[in-house]
């Protein structure tokens, strides 16, 4: 609530064509321009839904629903589109901030509200145009993008492919698991040697295996996830993929290991989800689910924006366990 039209600091990725195109946040994306980017403004909006929803009767739940409201207005959302059409601006925030986009309308479709029905009537046009980029641009994808921050792809896939089954768009359902099926069935051997990153907040090997639950049969899966990771213990007693430690959370960069560990850990739920009963390796993933969980949370403060504006999102992501 406190950063959600907080327009300034902000850092935008914006491509300017000329002098015109040199303004204020708060003009240029009109609906997103708070919590010191674009993505963070989307995931921060879809935060707050996600809570009004579950929590219909918490505290701030009206605050929250006018917070909501003020952005959410057909005006607004016109310009946004229009921003998103600019010329220069066919990988805006592609894939990451596209596919909250499409998280945030998919908790407004599922949510049984007047209110948020109009809403999502309001970002239909928005969610409309970001199917379309994912459907245009993952045909020409030739190789999928390993990172541990914004440009990875499994993560963003997996937001993806949620909003295509929620909506029945059969289509993006379709490509989605196609073309995570391309990049990432016939992986092997995956080495958590060379994770974390210092800048991460995405694990590329977690976020696949995250991925591929969705899209594999469960008795595939499993045999899938015994190559990729080959070393992954069964016995639980053993020190395995321990959590990120912040050396300084007023580094906007280096706090990002805050939002690996909470990334972390839902990940390695969804993993343990995708598995069948008695698998000897379930003990194991759940005790690194489950620090992973404690240290992530522990971090969720406020104490600085650099953290703050960003990691309640994922904070909600884990514990409301969304994605599943």
């Amino acid at each position: 609530l406190e950063c959600l039209h907080r327009e300034y600091p902000n850092k935008l990725a914006h491509v300017l064509q000329g002098d015109r195109d040199a303004k204020p946040p708060r003009e240029l994306t009109p609906v997103f321009f708070g919590c010191f980017d674009w993505h963070s403004a989307v995931h921060g909006h879809w935060l707050l839904a996600r809570l009004c929803r579950l929590n219909p009767g918490a505290a701030y739940t009206a605050e929250a629903r006018a917070a909501l409201a003020s952005s959410f207005t057909a005006a607004r959302a016109r310009r946004e589109v229009e921003y998103l059409k600019g010329k220069g601006r066919a990988g805006f925030e592609r894939p990451y901030g596209l596919a909250w986009l499409l998280q945030l309308h998919a908790e407004l479709v599922e949510w049984d509200d007047p209110q948020a029905r109009k809403w999502r009537r309001v970002l239909d046009p928005l969610a409309a145009e970001s199917a379309a980029r994912f459907k245009a641009w993952l045909p020409k994808l030739s190789h999928p993008a390993r990172t541990g921050e914004h440009s990875q792809s499994a993560f963003a896939l997996g937001l993806v492919l949620d909003w295509a089954r929620t909506t029945n768009d059969s289509e993006l359902e379709a490509l989605v698991t196609r073309r995570a099926l391309d990049y990432y069935g016939n992986d092997k051997g995956w080495s958590f040697s060379f994770e974390p990153g210092g800048q991460d907040f995405l694990s590329p090997g977690l976020a696949e295996a995250d991925l591929m639950r969705r899209v594999m049969k469960p008795g595939v899966y499993t045999r899938w996830l015994t190559g990729f990771l080959p070393a992954l213990p069964s016995d639980a007693a053993k020190t395995w993929l321990k959590p990120a430690v912040v050396t300084d959370r007023s580094d906007g960069k280096l706090a990002h290991l805050d939002g690996l560990n909470l990334s972390r850990a839902w990940m390695l739920e969804g993993m343990l989800r995708g598995l069948p009963a008695g698998d000897n390796r379930i003990p194991v993933l759940r005790k690194a689910a489950l620090e992973h969980r404690k240290a992530g949370l522990a971090a969720v403060t406020g104490e600085h924006y650099e953290g703050g504006h960003w990691l309640g999102s994922f904070a909600v992501y884990l514990v409301t366990a969304r994605g599943f």
